[in-house]
């Protein structure tokens, strides 16, 4: 972001697009069997999106955020993982199709842009034998119109030269020429559901600038829907019309960028907005990390999964409630949260300890 620009201003910039209703994600739950016991990844997640929107999923490391798109890709099957729920792609449930079904499916209506194109990327094979096996597996063409439309997509993300570069291999490109060839690889089908994967990890300031701006410009070319998975509440401002906080394996805040930016609702939701380092002015005050680790997805804390590392457990009228009982979350609101705070209150620690701090 541009020096001088806060992230809610940021927020407040992006349009709300509209959209038919497209992906809808019902109480997702990816489990798997250890030694140590029964990991719990994603634990009941449920959230929709819409054609030519995009959301945003944001949360630390362990959160579940990458399980839930290797889900969406069917990428668990033939493992050990236990998935449950309904995840339905214009209303086919991709947990139900045979595993052919989902062949013709990944990579030509979902695809997916992976954290670290260096190991997503077969070294052995160049980058153009790579996307042309991708765009050849959809489309019953001849190798020189595969190779004629690579070349299309590698000058359409941005990689100069081509006609030269499609003959290279990927440790001949840099950080972000190999990012740039994953999403070209990625939309050479015209994708309807693009998930990218912290995109930007890794890569400096501008070229990330780059890579966001292109993955918005194909937004609005194709008309794709994105879910982009970070926790670079930075970028989700920069790209995205809704964010779904993760924590624990559960949603537990959810809702238009703007509302989540300027009034979060959730203790967790506040912990990583006052972790932001300010770039608009002096700061006066030390950042405030949230204490504590993340917890066991093995063991995860009795009630609400936050409970231990929650500063504000005392503003609930019976503290105990989040040590015994799991808070609710309602996905048919606007703007649902876990928290046992009643909502009144939340908004008073808001205002007046809170947003004092961003």
């Amino acid at each position: 972001m541009s020096e001088g620009i806060t992230v809610a201003e940021v927020a407040a910039d992006r349009p709300h697009a509209l959209g038919e209703d497209f992906l809808q994600v019902e109480n997702l739950k990816v489990h798997f069997p250890t030694e140590d016991g029964l990991v719990k990844s994603v634990d009941g997640l449920s959230f929709d999106l819409q054609r030519g929107r995009t959301l945003g999923i944001v949360g630390e490391s362990g959160s579940g955020k990458s399980v839930t798109s290797q889900a969406i890709m069917g990428l668990h099957r033939g493992s050990r993982a236990q998935v449950s729920g309904q995840i339905l792609l214009d209303g086919e449930d991709l947990l139900q199709v045979s595993d052919e079904r989902l062949r013709k499916l990944r990579g030509n209506d979902i695809a997916m842009v992976f954290q670290d194109p260096l190991s997503s990327l077969h070294p052995y094979y160049t980058i153009g034998n790579q996307i042309v096996e991708a765009y050849k597996v959809h489309h019953d063409v001849k190798n020189s119109a595969a190779r004629k439309r690579t070349i299309e997509m590698l000058d359409r993300v941005g990689i100069p030269n081509p006609q030269r570069r499609i003959d290279q291999y990927p440790h001949e490109f840099s950080g972000g020429m190999r990012q740039r060839a994953m999403i070209a690889m990625a939309l050479i089908n015209d994708p309807k559901l693009l998930i990218a994967d912290e995109p930007t990890t890794a890569l400096d300031v501008t070229v990330q600038a780059q890579i966001l701006e292109l993955i918005l410009d194909l937004q609005r070319e194709f008309g794709s829907a994105i879910i982009i998975i970070t926790h670079d509440l930075g970028v989700v401002a920069e790209m995205a019309d809704d964010i779904l906080v993760m924590y624990a394996g559960k949603s537990v805040e959810r809702g238009p960028v703007n509302d989540v930016f300027y009034t979060p609702q959730m203790p967790y939701t506040w912990g990583l907005l006052s972790s932001m380092p300010r770039i608009d002015r002096v700061r006066e005050e030390r950042l405030n990390p949230i204490r504590g680790n993340p917890p066991s997805l093995i063991n995860p804390p009795s009630g609400c999964a936050f409970n231990p590392r929650c500063d504000f457990r005392h503003q609930v009228d019976d503290p105990q409630r989040c040590v015994d009982e799991v808070p609710l979350f309602d996905p048919e609101q606007l703007h649902p949260v876990r928290c046992h705070i009643v909502p009144a209150r939340r908004k008073e620690i808001f205002e007046s300890t809170i947003k004092p701090r961003l």
